[in-house]
């Protein structure tokens, strides 16, 4: 039997086991999707980094740079990690505050049902999206290590992250991925280092990186509003996303779900700057790669020996677990909370946490069947952030920081975003800037109707 399959084996196995464990204190809805709301700094933190840190951070990032070099429209991680930095400093603490479950919950309370419904019918494809995208990479790098094909390794990696994450809730979640995260940095180092004596030392790799295809400073290239497109939508699309929102909802206090956000975003910065390194190296390492996205297992299992290649193959799938659970329980949350349980008080706790597991499994199928036919992790990703997220970040700007704008306001931005979104992505062939489109319709249209609202008020 393939040892690196069975060393991945006893790695998830291990994990799953850690997160039965911890889910054996699950009594409520709250304990499930916000951990009780009594996470502490370090698990927080942690927990913030693992989420963000996915698949298409260590498999979609490495093999774009890989195939295509550094440009001012690479976005992985620096985007993203700027999105988690403005999260920190204008989100975090306010959503805390309003001692929502999810940020639909939000939407009710700020505006109405119906708001609060819409959005939610608008968030899950997104989370649903996401989900799919590092079941995909999953399934890749179980491909790689076990030469199993990989309709088959989508299979396995899918029929794992539901059994998974439909037990384990919030607190599994949370405690796992402090384990992912130090198996994730662990693997990404020690593979920088050998990749690093491989090349002969600092120097010899220095001038490798300068022989790289990086053109950031190219005065040639995209032009400022393509750019501006590239960055806005991962910023944009993701400042509100529910995943490391429900982190700083479950923080014991208000500095805490501020702070851990902060520094969550810092070191995903930092240790995300290891896959660009090895993305840009593993070009001159291993040229004309048939799959790019393919470049870390590909350059773990050239480099690092079986013990190695085993221990870094568990940290990918580290980051892979630790983000897919997140993005099945948000949908879950979404779908139990606010659309099928919302009109319904008078549901036991135990009936309310089975209705999440059901739905926790009835996503996971979906998204397996979404990750056979996706294209590769960065496209499955960029269609998770645009979706229906210019219409949410305008309607949470508004809910939560003025009193202008009502439900009709919201349902409008939410229609316009949305509708642009679709039009400039899907339907019209070359359409522009279709994220900056959709963020400028819900933007227009929330004003609009709110002006509106307010004159009719009078």
């Amino acid at each position: 039997m393939n040892p690196v399959l069975v060393g991945v084996a006893i790695y998830v196995a291990a994990q799953f086991a850690l997160g039965m464990w911890v889910s054996r204190k699950i009594a409520t809805e709250d304990d499930y999707f916000v951990a009780g709301r009594r996470l502490g700094m370090g698990l927080s933190t942690f927990s913030i980094f693992a989420t963000w840190f996915g698949a298409e951070t260590c498999v979609g990032a490495a093999g774009a740079i890989y195939a295509d070099g550094l440009s001012r429209t690479s976005v992985e991680p620096f985007a993203y990690g700027v999105c988690l930095l403005i999260m920190g400093v204008v989100f975090a603490a306010p959503f805390w505050r309003a001692k929502v479950t999810t940020i639909a919950d939000l939407f009710r309370n700020r505006f109405s049902p119906s708001v609060e419904r819409f959005a939610a019918l608008l968030l899950i494809p997104t989370s649903v999206l996401w989900a799919a995208a590092q079941i995909h990479a999953f399934g890749e790098v179980l491909s790689e290590a076990s030469q199993l094909a990989p309709v088959i390794g989508i299979t396995i990696a899918a029929a794992i992250v539901v059994a998974y994450t439909t037990a384990g809730g919030m607190m599994s979640d949370v405690v796992t991925d402090l384990v992912q995260a130090i198996a994730l940095t662990a693997g990404l180092v020690v593979l920088l280092v050998v990749v690093v004596g491989e090349l002969g030392g600092v120097d010899a790799t220095v001038q490798a990186l300068s022989q790289a295809r990086i053109d950031v400073l190219a005065r040639e290239g995209p032009g400022v509003l393509d750019t501006i497109e590239a960055w806005a939508l991962p910023i944009c699309g993701s400042v509100v996303a529910q995943e490391a929102i429900s982190r700083a909802i479950s923080s014991r206090t208000e500095v805490i779900a501020k702070r851990s956000v902060l520094v969550g975003g810092s070191l995903y910065v930092a240790i995300g700057t290891i896959p660009v390194l090895l993305g840009l190296l593993g070009a001159r390492l291993v040229p004309n790669l048939e799959s790019p996205e393919r470049i870390l297992p590909v350059l773990a299992q050239q480099h690092l020996n079986t013990l190695g290649y085993v221990l870094f193959a568990g940290a990918i799938i580290s980051a892979i677990l630790s983000t897919v659970d997140s993005t099945l329980l948000v949908a879950s949350s979404l779908l139990s909370r606010n659309l099928i349980l919302s009109r319904h008080g008078d549901f036991s706790q135990n009936r309310r946490v089975l209705t999440a597991r059901l739905c926790v499994a009835g996503f996971g199928v979906v998204a397996w069947l979404l990750a056979l036919q996706s294209e590769g992790v960065l496209d499955t990703v960029e269609q998770a952030s645009g979706f229906g997220s210019a219409g949410i970040l305008v309607i949470v700007a508004f809910g939560l920081f003025t009193r202008f704008g009502g439900a009709r306001a919201a349902l409008a931005s939410l229609a316009a975003g949305i509708v642009v979104w679709i039009a400039g992505r899907y339907v019209v062939d070359g359409w522009p800037w279709p994220y900056l489109c959709s963020l400028g319709a819900a933007l227009g249209a929330y004003v609009l109707v709110g002006a509106a609202e307010r004159a009719r008020a009078r």
